[in-house]
């Protein structure tokens, strides 16, 4: 297989406090706003660079998207950024009134998301926001899977005519993709091409798949690896292609079990071609407090446990 190696590990959020910067340089209708969060999202360089297209909303999300919604209107394209928790959760309405049923060109920037927050612990860590922002119709999700492509997914959001809902993280992670690969929004990325198994991930979970990809192959498992980096709208034409050839899957996703990449994959499966699969994620639960790979690990959700997921699902075709 394909040996993916790094060389530093990046937090992806500073990956998009670049591409925001990137993309103000480009197009002066871009507008960063914040909830009293702008060192936490990397916005540091953006706010430094083009104060007057800087608004501090202060710990009031739900009149932050209001108001960038009302942005939008005028032309400008607003970024809205505070933790995961609080940008779907707390705003769920505005989102859908303000954003979804206008379908409206605000760009929802979702930082600290999944278990891999690590410390803040179960308030902090949503594993629910896919499930919400899937729901509303017209919202494109993008789950970029290391600075590298969240910078680029960045870009590609705030070249996008819509609503956005941008996932990225805390921990610093490795950086592995290829730095000039543009980001296309709706395509899936074959990281590895193999014949037994499908593993499908997105976000920090894809390098834990490669991790696991390379263990398997060490087994004389062939494996393929898709990079789901954007969940909505989702390319179907290279999913059912690497399943068709593969007969199993195992999907990994920083969520839990309920609405996230799992129960989609296994939704256009049932639909249009049967396979075994098999599922990590978060299941029925609530986070908790320690350091990213230990609740990774915990949780069922690091290489290790996609590897023995592989290996029951390749045993069930």
């Amino acid at each position: 297989m394909k040996k993916y190696t790094y060389t530093e590990k990046k937090d992806t959020r500073s990956g998009f406090g670049a591409g925001l910067a990137e993309a103000g340089r480009a197009d002066a209708r871009v507008v960063a706003m914040t909830a009293d969060l702008k060192g936490s999202l990397k916005m540091d360089e953006f706010a430094a660079e083009f104060p007057e297209r800087f608004i501090q909303c202060g710990i009031a999300e739900a009149n932050m998207v209001g108001a960038a919604a009302g942005l939008a209107i005028t032309g400008k394209i607003p970024f809205v950024g505070s933790f995961a928790e609080f940008i779907t959760g707390r705003v769920y309405d505005q989102i859908r009134q303000e954003l979804g049923y206008g379908h409206t060109n605000v760009k929802l920037a979702s930082s600290h998301a999944g278990l891999t927050l690590g410390e803040d612990g179960a308030t902090h860590q949503t594993m629910e926001d896919v499930a919400l922002m899937r729901a509303i119709p017209g919202m494109v999700v993008l789950n970029p899977c290391d600075y590298n492509q969240t910078k680029a997914a960045t870009i590609a959001a705030a070249a996008y005519d819509g609503p956005v809902y941008l996932r990225f993280g805390r921990p610093s992670w490795p950086v592995f993709t290829d730095p000039d690969e543009k980001f296309e929004i709706g395509k899936a990325y074959i990281m590895n091409e193999g014949n037994d198994v499908t593993l499908i991930a997105s976000g920090h979970m894809v390098w834990e798949a490669l991790q696991a990809a390379e263990v398997l192959e060490a087994r004389g498992v062939s494996v393929e690896v898709i990079n789901l980096a954007t969940i909505k709208p989702l390319d179907e034409e290279t999913v059912l292609g690497s399943v068709r050839k593969t007969g199993a899957v195992v999907v990994a996703e920083e969520h839990n079990s309920a609405g996230g990449i799992g129960e989609l994959i296994a939704g256009v499966l049932a639909l249009k071609f049967p396979t075994p699969m098999e599922f990590i994620n978060g299941g029925d639960r609530f986070g908790q407090s320690g350091k990213p790979l230990e609740l990774l690990k915990a949780y069922g959700m690091d290489a290790d446990h996609i590897v023995e997921a592989a290996l029951r699902v390749i045993s069930r075709k």
